[in-house]
């Protein structure tokens, strides 16, 4: 069994405005392997945009023109640009080096995001929260919960609904979307006459790396709808960061108080030496 958690790339783009998709072929021999790039909306299996290998015409699907696709193959990289995106663009695009003599393929994947829907699901509202306290300690299991509303009990829950969750770090350029897989507790209930809602959690254990903010993704009607965010801090990182302030304070007070002291003996010293002087 594959591990339960990964971490895929995620890229924003606005309808209508153009995006690249980089391949690293770094320690990589260009001249022997096949490059095929593939495309994966959500809950569909893998499409076949275009297979190239080193000085030949890359060779797309019918599904995909090069009017609007372009591969590049460079040293180190090899990149594929998509001119015009639309909406149907949105999903995970992956890149898969083929070795041709029979070695093993390398994968790596990219998510797109495409903003600027020209239509929007009203009738979903997208609620996040954690089921626990905020107050964070390394090595416990903090549990993340996300609410799908929605006015409509026909299209509440469908069968096409999907949840991601996507974490953002304080040292990271671009978030990343986070599987589940096997971790995560689904289920639909009638709030009201009106509103259903569907909650589902999501749970790991806690620990430094992963600090920042969450977000749940609802994946529906062709859309990704984003919940507000929750963030999760390393509170007992802050803690130790504390101790460790009041620690040096109290050290170079003591030091202070020792100079003092120190330089008041010294001072009596040379006043009783005067006395005894003036005795004699």
């Amino acid at each position: 069994m594959g591990p339960q958690n990964a971490l895929i790339p995620v890229i924003p783009v606005q309808l209508g405005e153009s995006t690249t998709f980089t391949c690293d072929l770094s320690n990589t021999n260009i001249n022997q392997v096949e490059v095929s790039w593939y495309k994966q909306s959500v809950g569909d299996n893998l499409k076949l945009i275009v297979n190239q290998q080193i000085h030949t015409t890359p060779q797309f699907a019918p599904e995909f023109s090069n009017s609007r696709w372009k591969v590049n193959i460079h040293d180190d990289f090899i990149n594929l640009t998509i001119l015009r995106t639309i909406q149907e663009d949105e999903g995970i695009y992956h890149c898969a080096l083929t070795a041709l003599y029979g070695l093993a393929s390398k994968w790596s994947g990219t998510y797109l995001i495409v903003k600027g829907h020209s239509h929007k699901t009203s009738d979903y509202t997208v609620v996040q929260q954690t089921t626990e306290s905020d107050s964070d300690h390394p090595g416990e299991s903090e549990t993340l919960q996300c609410s799908v509303l929605s006015d409509s009990e026909n299209k509440t829950c469908s069968g096409d609904l999907s949840v991601f969750w996507f974490r953002t770090g304080s040292d990271e350029s671009h978030p990343d979307i986070i599987y589940a897989d096997g971790n995560r507790h689904d289920g639909c209930e009638k709030r009201s006459d009106t509103q259903k809602s569907c909650v589902y959690h999501f749970s790991k254990t806690f620990s430094s790396s992963d600090a920042g903010t969450y977000y749940c993704a609802v994946a529906t009607c062709g859309q990704i709808l984003f919940g507000n965010g929750t963030t999760l801090t390393n509170q007992g990182c802050s803690t130790l960061l504390l101790v460790i302030v009041l620690l040096c304070a109290f050290v170079a007070l003591s030091l202070i108080v020792i100079a003092v002291l120190v330089y008041s003996i010294k001072e009596n010293n040379c006043d009783c030496g005067k006395g005894f002087e003036l005795l004699l």
